[in-house]
């Protein structure tokens, strides 16, 4: 831009000011990844089964999250704004070949009832994998991000139809899978609700 005498001068930073206000937008973005990571690396994980693959997916969410922030902080819902990434991103893994890597099994944190608790959640996991993946999407978004049945179709971009059969089928599945049947089948079978 030129001032009157002709003379070049600098364009005002696009945050309208001095800095101060991609300070407060990353100040802002870093309360929201602070708060919502454990739970994003959870969904990750139901998604994708793997827990370093699950915090891969979660770091390419915050980083799409972070390059659209107007955008999601804007929105209706940033969560399902992310949740919708997320499932993007887990899709974009599907189109790059992976190189499948065995490290063995990790350790569980010690808790109560460790032991019932580490199979359960192996049962739960193995069954979410045979699911088809828009299956096993709709799940985690209906059961473990506890989005109704309207946000998980406009996160899917499908009907709430599609989401109502795609539930029901994707339960239907759970119940007679023999990893869930063989690990305390009545406990496990209360957590996967009936729509």
């Amino acid at each position: 831009m030129k001032n009157e005498q002709g003379k070049r001068r600098e364009a005002p930073p696009p945050d309208g000011g001095g800095g101060g206000g991609r300070q407060a937008r990353e100040a802002e973005f870093h309360e929201f990844v602070v708060a919502r990571w454990p739970r994003l690396v959870r969904t990750a994980y139901l998604l994708t089964g793997d827990r370093q693959h699950a915090e891969d997916l979660a770091q390419a969410t915050l980083a799409r999250t972070f390059q659209g922030w107007n955008r999601v902080r804007a929105s209706d819902s940033p969560d399902a704004y992310v949740h919708r990434i997320m499932l993007r991103c887990n899709a974009g893994r599907f189109r790059k070949r992976r190189v499948v890597e065995h490290l063995g099994e990790l350790p569980e944190r010690a808790t109560s009832d460790a032991t019932e608790q580490i199979e359960q959640r192996r049962a739960l996991v193995a069954a979410l994998q045979d699911l088809t993946k828009k299956q096993r999407s709709i799940v985690v978004l209906r059961f473990w991000s506890d989005l109704t049945e309207l946000e998980t179709a406009e996160v899917l971009g499908c009907s709430v139809g599609n989401v109502k059969s795609q539930t029901h089928r994707a339960l239907a599945k759970l119940r007679l899978h023999p990893a869930l049947r063989a690990a305390a089948p009545e406990d496990l079978m209360m957590g996967v609700r009936t729509p």
